[in-house]
């Protein structure tokens, strides 16, 4: 049996395209179409013709819609879409009486949407909204709240919102088994607005599940939504100690807070051609592969079993108890250079706090002690050194934030010549205006 073609004005029924006509009407989704079919035409007319005339009619359907007016005389409208072209104005408005969106009294002379279009623009409001970050499932979570709030709670609804929480699901869960730290930070903040979303209406799910109904299959879609809502609850845990354990192989670099994530972060930011640069000079030597002979593996296998090993005769009790001994604690304190830069900060502040050069924090003492205080710097307002407990933490909560410059001053100092240039700015002040 040949197909009719897609593009066949005179295309078969619905029915033509199943092996068994009447199973196309034996499906809920099937039946809830043909009794739907006004609908359907209505919006296939909408949404008909060239991009930019379906964009201007669904603009002009959704501003009528949103009238607060029963009736609409010609001038109302008129008023209404002053920046619409008449010529373009008139062609929506015919073809929203063509497909019986819009109808036209004429006794009153004036024109009301029918239920019709009451029906189609339910189903178009979302396109009005902004979208935004949660548009996957925040209007299901919504949809489905509100309809048990009112009573009106459709396994369809359920059913879909079930099938979007195990798509979200097999893709969190993808990006924890991929162990790419790339891959699940672009994957955290949706994974984290998915599970705010499902908290925030935790309650309103729970209810419906919780719901008696003489609906049997309205009840087992809502038994599988709550399996699915605690499954992507549970997923919380993994998706953090998959993080952890990344933060646990990230290597820090020297002392200056630079890890190799940022320096991985640094890599990815540059253009194929300056990588390119980069990586000159590095592969000058050849790799030469060291092949270990069967000789050598006899010897080593002949000196493991040659080794002295325990005689399992001799008794192997355990050594007879001994009462420990008491002991302090020893904690190494503190730089004491840290300590001096922490007080020196703590002064600034609490006189009239303003900018100051970054040699005043700099220098003083021997070499070795500026340049550790120069690599305390970068710590100033890190997020990471401020989690910390100690001094470190206290110097990056301090407020200060340091700002270098790629140039480099010449200095009156006795063990520095030269210092890189930079400044230490306040902190900010608190808005008076705010709560």
């Amino acid at each position: 049996m040949s197909l009719p073609p897609e593009t066949d004005a005179d295309a078969s029924p619905f029915e033509a395209f199943f092996r068994d006509p009447d199973a196309a009407l034996g499906t809920s989704v099937g039946w809830a179409l043909a009794e739907r079919a006004p609908l359907i035409e209505a919006l296939r007319g909408l949404l008909s013709g060239p991009a930019a005339w379906v964009r201007l009619r669904l603009w002009c359907f959704l501003e009528l819609a949103t009238i607060a007016q029963g009736r609409l005389d010609r001038e109302a409208l008129q008023q209404r879409f002053h920046a619409v072209q008449p010529a373009a104005l008139e062609q929506v408005l015919k073809r929203l009486r063509e497909l019986g969106l819009l109808a036209w009294d004429a006794t009153a002379h004036d024109y009301t949407l029918p239920p019709l279009a009451r029906q189609l623009h339910a189903l178009l409001a979302p396109l009005a909204q902004p979208p935004s970050d949660d548009d996957e499932l925040a209007p299901l979570l919504a949809q489905a709240a509100g309809a048990h709030a009112l009573g009106l709670t459709q396994p369809a609804q359920l059913q879909h919102l079930h099938a979007q929480l195990a798509r979200l699901h097999d893709d969190f869960e993808e990006a924890i088994t991929s162990g790419s730290e790339a891959r699940l930070r672009a994957v955290q903040p949706r994974f984290e607005r998915a599970l705010g979303l499902v908290e925030r209406a935790g309650e309103a799910l729970t209810a419906l599940i919780r719901s008696g109904s003489d609906h049997p299959r309205l009840e087992r879609e809502a038994r599988a939504l709550g399996y699915a809502q605690a499954r992507l609850l549970a997923m919380a845990s993994q998706f953090h100690r998959a993080l952890q354990q990344l933060d646990r192989q990230r290597v820090t670099l020297g002392s200056t807070g630079v890890t190799s994530s940022d320096v991985r972060d640094w890599l990815r930011g540059l253009p194929a051609a300056q990588l390119a640069r980069l990586a000159e000079g590095a592969l000058l030597h050849g790799v030469a592969p060291v092949f270990v002979s069967q000789h050598d593996l006899l010897d080593v296998a002949e000196a493991e079993w040659e080794r002295d090993r325990p005689d399992p005769a001799r008794s192997q009790a355990l050594p007879p108890p001994h009462r420990a001994g008491t002991g302090d604690l020893d904690v190494p304190p503190p730089p004491a250079e840290l300590l001096a830069l922490i007080d020196t900060l703590t002064r600034w502040r609490e006189a009239q706090p303003h900018p100051h050069p970054l040699p005043e924090a700099v220098l003083g003492g021997r070499y070795a002690q500026a340049a550790y205080r120069l690599q305390l710097l970068p710590l100033l307002g890190d997020a990471q050194a401020a989690a910390l407990q100690g001094p470190t933490g206290t110097l990056a909560r301090s407020g200060w934030r340091a700002e270098f410059s790629p140039t480099t001053i010449a200095v009156d100092d006795a063990a520095v010549q030269r210092v890189s240039d930079g400044t230490l700015l306040p902190p900010q002040p608190l808005d008076a205006s705010g709560p």
